[in-house]
C-alpha cells in the first residue's frame, strides 16, 4: 500500500484548457477557500474536468461537506492561510461519477482526495503527516511561485 501511494504522489496529472474552476457555476466562499455546487461544463467527463481543476489551482481538495476528515484537512489549509479550490462532492449532481475518477486516478475512493501543484498528495492524514514533517508549505509555495 505505501508503495502505491507513493507511486501515485509522484504521478503528474495532463494538463489542459480551462478548469472545473471555470467550469463550474455557484461557487461560494467558506473557510477562505472556493467551493463548487454544481457541475458546470455539459459533455466534458468527470476525468477531464477533474483534470483541468488540478491543472489550474495550487491546492485543490476533494470533499464531502459530512466528512470530519475533509473538515480537518480544509482547515489545516485555512491555518496555513493557504486558499484551495475545494470541490464539495455530495453537492454536485454527479458527484459519485467524479469519485469514481479520483479512484480511478488516486486508487482509492475515500475522501478527502487532495491535489498540490498538480500531484495527488494522499488524504487528511497524508497530508497532516507531510505538513509535520515540514513538506507540505513548500510544495504550495512552489505551485504559487511558478503561476506568478
Amino acid at each position: 500500500m505505501i508503495g502505491r501511494r507513493a507511486a501515485l504522489a509522484g504521478t503528474r496529472l495532463a494538463r489542459s484548457g480551462s478548469g472545473l474552476a471555470s467550469q463550474l457555476d455557484g461557487a461560494a466562499s467558506r473557510m477562505g477557500n472556493s467551493m463548487s455546487s454544481s457541475l458546470g461544463k455539459p459533455g466534458a467527463t468527470p476525468m477531464s474536468q477533474i483534470q483541468e481543476t488540478v491543472s489550474n489551482n495550487c491546492v485543490v481538495i476533494f470533499s464531502k461537506t459530512s466528512c470530519s476528515y475533509c473538515t480537518m484537512a480544509k482547515k489545516l489549509f485555512q491555518d496555513m492561510n493557504v486558499n484551495c479550490k475545494v470541490v464539495e462532492l455530495d453537492m454536485l449532481e454527479y458527484g459519485s461519477q467524479f469519485q469514481d475518477a479520483l479512484y480511478k486516478m488516486t486508487g482509492e475512493r475515500t475522501v478527502p482526495r487532495i491535489f498540490v501543484n498538480g500531484t495527488f498528495i494522499g488524504g487528511a492524514t497524508d497530508t497532516h503527516r507531510l505538513h509535520q514533517e515540514g513538506k507540505l508549505l513548500p510544495l504550495v509555495h512552489q505551485c504559487y511561485l511558478k503561476k506568478k
